[in-house]
């Protein structure tokens, strides 16, 4: 008898994307605990290793190198990841609050957020001074300000200048140093103020090596020395000396974020206190790990090896949280080799004392370094089900060569089939409702009024419920927009996995929000719908709108100018992206376009002689579809159109949508001259794609415009011609 999925039943909540959080979603992937539905809160879609920060400040890593890929370790865990910043959590009500989202609940939460180093309280430092913590944002502005130095190399006079001075702002100087001589060609003065001792809390010959590694770079110590304010040319001391600084970096102790205090939670100088199971002291549904934590049982300073070294700990303990087994304690070392880059490919090391430098020392740092990120980059491969033998004839072709199925679009049937299933009703007329095969939505005329009607359905290719339920709103909404119509009223098919009562409800008010806030964007309101409890996923909406006039199909024009909204690509990106082969930032701008609106861009096209929505057929068989209700050819310039970040290498290598053959036996109608690579994408299944409109050549270049300053990526991709209906490439 087939076994159906667990229900689930528990909500597990990682709020931060830190070294032991992604450690756990590791772990977890390798050893899911049934019934739990896993979610990961992080701002980006990867978080910077911060062991590997001074090499990439000094230009021994690319920012890729550093980068860890959370959405790929949430897919390989099977999790859910929210990008979104945590702003508040209620322990009394199990919530956590994020920017611009609201409240998710949890039934065990876990922080690791890190700390940050920012100093508001200090005149300037926001206006013209970066915090070295969080990283993201650090190594954003470094990158940049290289970037100035190699175009203007006078800016090395100006200088550079860290606020704290012990190991790690002692660290980040040197490879500032090291960095900035590089970008620029010559020397740049560093130089580095603190209020107490410099290098404090290391051993003497570790200390004794770095002062002279830093007398020889030419980084300046100004140690017990008060900084007053930041401006614009740099820092100024008590006194009133200034140090000149074209770039001022914080690095001065570790800060906790203050959210953290409006918890309730019990806090030791803002960190939260944890016993020895890594729960939280007074509330056993919560965990905390990392810098952000205070271990009562054992005190340590603030330090990766810490959280890295916490991971195996608290994966153990968040599954006994939720009936998965025992608890653990955890037992940290009471003292760790430093290794401390000194800029160049050198290192020293602090241990018992001894005073330990070179260039071996770094090559060890470094071979720790790559270990860990490989460790969260090699995942064990997600291999199918074996099949049972023996087996129907057909089954290994109907299963695509035993590629897991797509979500969104890529899960529907293709266009022949389609249309076969279509052509063979009889037919049916009626006064009051007009339809073509071609156009987007049916017209429906009462009392001189027209209303289009259309309805579209998406299993989920994304984890969150909210955002798919923004993608599939949007997906809807874009047969409504391709007619000309403005939204009115949806209709909601929504499918759940198996769950508890508690979990169905917040899932169904994490869709509703969702959807909602698309709708109402565009005018429309939400007026019912149906639910079932199925194995996936899978949310669907049926939408009507108003349209004086239905912008149809056939109503193109020869020498019409065709238009197209958004980059294509999102088929072949979610379908590397579930085979763990596409890069999280990839999927987040994949993500980012199927939960745009197109309200403000169909509003910019009312004007359009044809006008289609771009999804399951791809950008080439939507067009076609025009060309064959306009009894006319299309010509496409290939280089005009635009591309979601990933989509061409992912095509490139091998990566297809599970409706990508079907898409492409189109291709017998199409001409193309000489090879190129981003042909193959044309038969790209999108979801919540774009519009593809044919308007009058000479508005085309005040729409583009138009359409680009409001925030949409669009271009003009090509032309409609005379001719028998046939789409030529360039």
């Amino acid at each position: 008898m087939h076994m159906p999925p667990l229900p689930l039943t528990r909500d597990i909540v990682l709020i931060g994307g830190g070294h032991a959080h992604a450690l756990v979603l590791r772990n977890w992937g390798m050893n899911p605990l049934p019934g739990v539905r896993l979610t990961v809160i992080n701002p980006g879609p990867t978080a910077p290793y911060t062991g590997m920060l001074p090499g990439f400040v000094a230009g021994h890593y690319g920012r890729d190198t550093l980068e860890i890929d959370l959405m790929r370790l949430a897919r390989f865990a099977g999790a859910r990841i929210i990008l979104g910043m945590a702003e508040a959590m209620d322990t009394t009500e199990k919530t956590v609050t994020i920017t611009g989202r609201g409240q998710i609940a949890y039934d065990v939460a876990s922080i690791d957020i890190g700390i940050h180093s920012d100093m508001p309280a200090l005149p300037g430092f926001d206006d013209h001074a970066i915090p070295a913590k969080p990283l993201g944002r650090f190594a954003t502005a470094w990158a940049a300000h290289l970037d100035r130095l190699r175009q203007e190399p006078g800016l090395a006079a100006s200088g550079l200048a860290v606020i704290g001075a012990g190991v790690a702002g002692v660290e980040l100087a040197m490879a500032m140093a090291h960095g900035a001589r590089k970008a620029a060609g010559q020397a740049v003065p560093v130089r580095a103020v603190d209020s107490a001792d410099a290098l404090r809390g290391i051993g003497r010959g570790a200390a004794r090596a770095l002062r002279q590694r830093l007398d020889t770079m030419g980084v300046t110590l100004h140690e017990r020395t008060e900084v007053k304010r930041i401006t614009n040319v740099g820092i100024v001391l008590e006194g009133d000396t200034v140090l000149p600084a074209g770039f001022v970096v914080g690095a001065a102790g570790a800060k906790p974020h203050a959210w953290l205090a409006e918890t309730g939670l019990a806090l030791h100088e803002g960190f939260v206190r944890v016993d020895d199971s890594l729960r939280s002291v007074g509330d056993a549904s919560v965990f905390a790990v990392g810098d952000c934590a205070h271990m009562d049982h054992a005190p340590r300073p603030k330090a990766g090896v810490f959280a890295v070294r916490q991971a195996p700990v608290l994966a153990a303990n968040l599954r006994a949280a939720v009936g998965g087994g025992a608890f653990r304690r955890y037992r940290p070392q009471r003292d760790y080799l430093k290794l401390i880059s000194t800029g160049d490919r050198s290192a020293v090391a602090d241990k018992f004392g001894l005073r330990l430098e070179g260039a071996l020392l770094w090559r060890w740092k470094d071979r720790i370094d790559r270990a860990f990120m490989e460790k969260l980059a090699d995942l064990p491969a997600m291999t199918a089900p074996k099949l049972p033998s023996p087996r129907a004839d057909g089954v290994d072709e109907a299963l695509a060569g035993g590629k897991p199925m797509c979500g969104g679009c890529g899960s529907k049937l293709g266009r022949d089939t389609l249309a076969q299933a279509l052509a063979a009703l009889p037919p049916r007329s009626r006064a009051d409702v007009s339809t073509t095969p071609m156009d987007d939505a049916a017209v429906l005329t009462m009392n001189g009024q027209n209303q289009v009607i259309s309805t579209d359905h998406l299993r989920a290719m994304v984890d969150d419920p909210h955002v798919m339920a923004r993608i599939a709103a949007n997906h809807a909404l874009g047969d409504v927009f391709a007619m000309g119509a403005t939204a009115q009223a949806a209709l909601a098919t929504i499918i759940l996995p198996r769950a508890s009562a508690s979990l169905h409800q917040r899932m169904m008010a994490e869709i509703m929000a969702g959807a909602d806030a698309v709708m109402a964007e565009a005018g429309a309101s939400i007026v019912g719908g149906h639910t079932l409890i199925g194995d996936a996923l899978s949310i669907g909406f049926t939408v009507t709108g108003l349209a004086q006039n239905p912008v149809r199909l056939s109503g193109a024009q020869p020498g019409d100018a065709l238009i197209l909204t958004k980059p294509i690509g999102t088929g072949v990106i979610m379908a590397a992206d579930m085979a763990l082969g596409a890069r999280g930032p990839w999927v987040a701008g994949a993500i980012a376009a199927m939960t745009q609106s197109q309200f403000g861009a169909a509003q910019m096209l009312s004007a359009a002689h044809a006008m289609t929505d771009v999804t399951g057929f791809g950008l080439a068989g939507h067009l076609m579809g025009i060309c064959d209700a306009a009894g006319l050819a299309a010509r496409l310039n290939l280089s005009g159109i635009p591309l979601l970040e990933g989509a061409l290498a992912l095509s490139q290598s091998g990566h297809r949508s599970t409706l990508y053959a079907s898409n492409a036996t189109l291709a017998a109608r199409m001409t193309m001259d000489g090879d190129a690579p981003l042909a193959a994408l044309l038969f790209d299944p999108q979801t919540a794609g774009g519009l593809l409109a044919a308007v009058a050549p000479e508005t085309a270049e005040k729409v583009v415009r138009n359409l680009r300053e409001s925030g949409f990526h669009a271009a003009r991709i090509g032309e409609m011609t005379e001719g028998a209906p046939h789409i030529s490439l360039r």
